[in-house]
């Protein structure tokens, strides 16, 4: 089924413009007529046949950021709650719609809606847009009734992925334009300043001192082979990557990472957060545990712990408890432990996983915070001992010089 854009004329004469799916142009003006639109203008949509594709990550979404997915969701929510029909609230997100990929999108599934498909049969079309998480719980909230309840679930869910993600990367930031502005200010002062410096020393002949001479075989090194240096470069890159790909590299690669001072205790809990985070949403949301247990996998990045994840799943179908089951890992930390045990004894495993998701975030936010806090003097000091081996491997000669002509 193809995808075809019109512009047209209602039956009280108005210009409307919007997408319709159909197996042919014909198809396409048969199906605007009988909703009453006569068609003017009619054009295929280029590369716009409507196939599932698999994607890649459950929370990098190629189509739309999570904060402006969190608010569709939570306008959706609040159309439906106002009582207004399914066809009609898809509708009007899509008119009001400012970007013309999220308004094909929404006409789209307002398309399928119409034609008798679920909603989550609708999204699960645009997987670049909605996850299998997200799919998965709209289906949930369709068959318990609960949609309007479900949407705003996932609506805060989005929100807090989206403020979570937004913290890490801001205490990020400085770190890398710190790196970034300084590679490329010695870059500059290697490749261009030095070899001017050095053409001076070198008509003169004079005994260099071994700072300059290490400065300058340093830039000599840089500029005569900077295109050996970025193809090894790009083969090492080339090299990590493969390795990557292949599953006992990534192994290695995910043990390494979750054996790192400092680095894995965080990466530990940020993968943590988002596990606890999202079942507690998804049990919230009326899915079983088992298929909970399953989608949760996705947002799992190490393959350590997605690995413990799974084979947690296993045992559980066979009738023991999560908290157990995940302790056997020996990966996961204790609290997580022992508040998935807490809310397995006292049947509230959702508001348990809920606090723990709350209380790691916390703590990765201080951490991130404790490491900026650090980072910043380290790297200002690294780069100050950097320009001042610089300039004293410059300065010193000069200053021989100019004994010599005294």
């Amino acid at each position: 089924m193809a995808v075809f854009a019109y512009r047209g004329l209602s039956g009280e004469g108005r210009n409307v413009t919007g997408v319709i799916d159909a197996d042919s142009p014909r198809d396409a003006r048969v199906r605007l007529r009988e909703q009453g639109i006569f068609p003017i203008e009619l054009s295929a949509e280029a590369g716009a046949e409507i196939k599932p594709e698999r994607s890649l990550s459950p929370f990098s979404r190629k189509g739309m950021p999570a904060s402006e997915l969190g608010l569709l969701t939570r306008q959706l929510a609040a159309l439906l709650g106002a009582g207004v029909q399914l066809v009609d609230a898809l509708a009007a997100l899509s008119a009001q719609s400012s970007r013309a990929s999220v308004k094909r999108m929404l006409s789209q599934v307002r398309e399928r809606v119409r034609e008798g498909s679920s909603l989550a049969d609708a999204l699960a079309m645009h997987p670049k847009v909605f996850s299998e998480l997200y799919v998965g719980m709209v289906r949930a909230g369709e068959q318990a009734a609960a949609l309007e309840a479900v949407l705003e679930r996932l609506a805060e869910y989005s929100e807090r992925q989206s403020e979570f993600v937004s913290k890490v990367r801001g205490a990020l930031t400085y770190p890398v334009i710190m790196i970034c502005v300084g590679t490329a200010i010695m870059g500059f002062l290697v490749t261009y300043v030095v070899p001017q410096v050095a053409t001076i020393f070198q008509q003169q002949h004079a005994a260099l001192p071994f700072a300059t001479q290490v400065l300058i075989g340093l830039s000599s090194a840089i500029t005569n082979y900077w295109l050996e240096l970025l193809l090894a470069m790009v083969v090492i890159i080339a090299a990590i990557a493969f390795g990557l790909s292949t599953p006992r590299g990534r192994r290695l690669y995910d043990s390494a990472m979750l054996r790192a001072p400092y680095l894995g205790p965080t990466m530990i809990r940020i993968i943590c957060a988002r596990f606890a985070r999202t079942l507690s949403t998804l049990l919230a949301s009326g899915v079983q545990l088992l298929p909970a247990m399953d989608a949760v996998k996705g947002v799992v990045t190490n393959g350590l712990l997605r690995d413990a994840i799974e084979k947690s799943r296993e045992e559980i179908r066979q009738g023991h408890g999560m908290g157990q089951t995940l302790a056997q890992s020996g990966l996961f930390p204790p609290l997580l432990i022992e508040m998935i045990r807490v809310g397995e004894r006292s049947g509230e495993l959702e508001s348990m996983l809920e606090r723990v998701a709350d209380n790691y975030e916390r703590e990765v936010s201080h951490s991130l915070s404790q490491m900026t806090t650090i980072l910043e003097p380290v790297m200002t000091l690294g780069m100050a001992a950097v320009i001042v081996f610089m300039m004293l491997a410059v300065l010193m000669p000069i200053f021989q010089l100019n004994q010599i002509m005294q």
